[in-house]
């Protein structure tokens, strides 16, 4: 299996139901501080309030009687754990998730609610506790990232960009394991190769900067990030040959930077967005990404599950 545009337009009619096809906007009262044409694809709009419900939806829906029967595990560190356990609840199975001690307590909370199971692990052994539960319990694995049907859903968001923006030149994606990014790489790059798709992740853990300096998978030293959203310390093996192939540019933000860009996100544009949704505006108003006056960006504010505990972080944060 391999994952192409005709995987994506099928998940697209497959999830039409259960997802909203999220509101693209121009940001105006940005562009003179940022200094580019500023546009947002608002997926802290979607249902479970983050892009996520994409690939599990499109995931789930796809498989058997008897798989959904035995019940579904993933690990997460929240936004994917919240879409397949409130996917589960509407479709009247049992999840299980794997939880990171890296996530906030209100994504977990959000996981809970629907009422998944919830395992405690670490970010380093969360993918061998749902191998470690698939073989002892049956479960059906929907995995965060390494998964073309996960991907392929995720990768409704590029069409619905070039939908909504067609004359779009630059697309920012924040990136952790590789599925939101590889599945918006493939929609834009097999239906417009003008457009240059850009990952951006956190610069204390540059696993597809290293992967690709390497030419091969490589995982990275845990750091840590206040980006809670972007903590995979490997890219997925699935992933990074799409990234590979079709992603232009990666780009390493740093913890300051993405303070930044929520901050002007909340202040200026009043937008409610995770910190890791705010990485690529954070680099560019922070002058670690470079943009031209003529560049047309969209940024994927990729979600928007965040308590009050975390806007203290940037209270003191001069943007």
């Amino acid at each position: 299996m391999t994952l192409s545009l005709s995987d994506i337009k099928a998940a697209r009619e497959r999830i039409a139901p259960y997802v909203i096809k999220t509101p693209l906007l121009r940001l105006r009262n940005l562009e003179e501080i940022l200094g580019c044409e500023v546009y947002v694809k608002l997926e802290n709009m979607q249902r479970t309030n983050a892009f996520k419900l994409r690939g599990v939806m499109n995931t789930i829906l796809q498989l058997t009687d008897e798989e959904l029967e035995r019940g579904v595990v993933t690990s997460s560190s929240g936004n994917h754990g919240h879409a397949v356990s409130y996917a589960s609840k509407l479709l009247g199975i049992k999840a299980t998730v794997a939880v990171p001690d890296t996530a906030p307590p209100f994504k977990l909370e959000k996981i809970k609610e629907h009422g998944a199971e919830i395992i405690p692990t670490t970010v380093e052994e969360r993918f061998k506790l749902q191998e470690k539960l698939v073989e002892e319990h049956g479960y059906t694995l929907i995995p965060p990232f390494n998964d073309y049907r996960v991907m392929a859903g995720q990768g409704t968001v590029g069409l619905e960009i070039l939908e909504q923006l067609p004359d779009i030149n630059h697309i920012f994606v924040p990136t952790s394991g590789g599925g939101l990014v590889g599945g918006i790489a493939t929609a834009v790059k097999e239906s417009a190769d003008n457009v240059k798709v850009h990952g951006v992740e956190p610069a204390n853990l540059p696993k597809f900067a290293a992967s690709l300096e390497n030419n091969e998978i490589t995982q990275v030293e845990n750091k840590g990030t206040i980006a809670d959203g972007l903590v995979s310390i490997i890219p997925g093996e699935k992933n990074f040959p799409i990234v590979q192939k079709y992603v232009d540019t990666f780009y390493t933000v740093s913890e300051e930077a993405m303070k930044k860009g929520q901050k002007l996100l909340l202040m200026e544009a009043k937008i409610l967005a995770e910190i890791s949704s705010s990485i690529g505006i954070g680099g560019v108003l922070n002058g670690e990404i470079e943009v031209k006056p003529e560049d047309k960006i969209c940024f994927v504010i990729t979600g928007g599950n965040l308590g009050f505990d975390q806007l203290s972080s940037i209270r003191d944060t001069e943007y």
